[in-house]
């Protein structure tokens, strides 16, 4: 539908129900949370709710506390491409296998051991920088 979006999904323990729409829209930046994902069954057929976050504070909370996390993720997380399949961000990331030791991070993972006090936030790694669209991306198999 456009160049200019990018869906990552986070297939894992909990699933995909994390749904957090992060839009930077010409520096005008605006977070919505959700119960769905945005196809036509979850809105014309069930029950859902999505939602602007219009708090400054709590828009900057989601971003940094829950979705860092996310972006950072490179075992469980995959990014959608043009033709509706899934490649592993490893994978989108030109690396022939997954990260491992100090170098694999894993959202969920984190989030459960934030819970337990056993990590700070400041254990997000940097998110690594999308690779150029006319790069090309072999299919997971």
């Amino acid at each position: 539908m456009s160049d200019h979006i990018r869906v990552r999904s986070i297939v894992g323990r909990f699933l995909e129900h994390s749904r957090i729409y992060f839009f930077k829209n010409g520096g005008e930046e605006e977070v919505y949370l959700g119960s769905a994902d945005w196809m036509p069954r979850n809105l014309y057929e069930r029950v859902e709710v999505i939602f602007p976050v219009k708090d400054e504070l709590l828009r900057e909370r989601v971003r940094q506390e829950i979705l860092e996390s996310y972006l950072a993720d490179n075992l469980k997380s995959r990014f959608l491409q043009k033709d509706g399949s899934y490649v592993r961000a490893w994978r989108a990331q030109g690396k022939r296998k997954p990260p491992a030791g100090s170098a694999a991070f894993s959202a969920q993972d984190f989030m459960i051991s934030l819970a337990e006090g056993k990590q700070a936030l400041e254990g997000i790694p940097s998110a690594p920088s999308p690779r150029s669209r006319k790069t090309s991306v072999g299919k997971e198999r």
